[in-house]
């Protein structure tokens, strides 16, 4: 099995990038962003008990510059995660509650004329913020579901041929329930596709929930939870992991497992080239997090569920099998050679 140093060729790549600082340096700035990292972690889970994983993974989102669909049964937490998130942050942030009635112009904004100036002038609706809450998405109709696909995206808005650009950080997480289903509007594919993850909260474990239990209403709550990082320091978190090192076996690991999902017999729809690179941006960010200024292998598996199975579309005969995309992937996973490490 091909074995290879992770960090070779850092002094090779570190001219690629005229912000990135010297060779010796990437391991002390990596160090300084897991310990930030994990200071926001352990704000969050102040409020967000026995959830270390998720809370993990909704950051790695946000300096990934993604966006975070969470999918779970109501009263898990799903809410108070994001407004966690949101309430570490010193960001602006918004909540959209999704409902049938909802219009695409009540998330992105409408133009509006101004008879004292004689002109139309652009109001921003509630997509313009760091951080912003789109509470049971699947509520929404389609049309107006489709009102985030730009700004997710390309993260702006266009009105009347005009681009409105939203402020940075910025990421959008959406929540819905997997019970009450009728008059509900399932996410398309297209749209699934923009979110870096996908993932569910649970139940809290015995301890944790009796910890929220004893807390009550003198416990830790969101109102109150600390500014734990500025959205400076978050942006600077972000183009930095931009800039964390990978070798050319782990670009090749990546290629290899979102390609192997295209070839398996369970998978009618395998992971597309966004795919790729949203787990590259994840991996990038987890490695940050451990401290590291380059990604290993490890890396890569531990996010391939969250980034990938979301993206992937099974055949009927493995639904009628009940075969799941992530046990799909994790046959992937089990039969895909790692590259080790020298």
């Amino acid at each position: 099995m091909t074995q290879y140093n992770y960090q070779d060729q850092f002094e090779q790549t570190a001219h690629a990038y005229p912000q990135q600082p010297q060779p010796q340096q990437p391991a002390a700035l990596a160090a300084q962003f897991a310990q930030r990292f994990q200071l926001l972690a352990g704000n969050i889970e102040r409020v967000v008990r026995g959830k270390h994983e998720a809370v993990e993974l909704a950051l790695i989102c946000l300096f990934a510059e993604g966006h975070l669909l969470i999918e779970d049964v109501p009263g898990t937490g799903k809410t108070t995660l994001a407004r966690s998130i949101a309430a570490s942050v010193d960001a602006e942030w918004r909540r959209i509650q999704f409902t049938p009635d909802l219009l695409p112009s009540d998330i992105t904004g409408v133009s509006i004329f101004n008879q004292a100036h004689q002109k139309f002038e652009f109001h921003q609706g509630p997509v313009f913020a760091n951080i912003v809450l789109a509470d049971e998405i699947n509520r929404a109709s389609p049309k107006t579901q489709s009102a985030l696909l730009e700004v997710m995206e390309e993260r702006r808005v266009t009105v009347d041929a005009e681009p409105h650009p939203v402020p940075r950080p910025f990421l959008v997480v959406a929540t819905q329930n997997p019970v009450d289903m009728d008059g509900t509007y399932p996410l398309p594919e297209a749209q699934l596709d923009r979110f870096l993850m996908k993932i569910s909260v649970g139940y809290p474990d015995h301890v944790s929930e009796v910890e929220v239990l004893k807390g009550g209403p003198t416990g830790p709550q969101v109102e109150r939870l600390p500014v734990a990082a500025r959205a400076t320091d978050v942006a600077g978190m972000i183009d930095f992991a931009s800039r964390i090192h990978v070798a050319d076996p782990v670009y090749d690991y990546i290629v290899g497992l979102c390609g192997a999902t295209r070839t398996s017999p369970h998978l009618r729809l395998g992971a597309s080239p966004r795919g790729s690179l949203a787990l590259l941006r994840a991996a990038r960010v987890k490695a940050a997090a451990a401290g590291r200024h380059y990604v290993v292998p490890e890396d890569v598996k531990a996010l391939a569920v969250p980034v990938l199975a979301h993206r992937l579309i099974l055949t009927p005969e493995a639904e009628l099998r009940e075969v799941g995309a992530a046990s799909a992937l994790g046959e992937i996973l089990a039969g895909m050679p790692v590259p080790q490490a020298a």
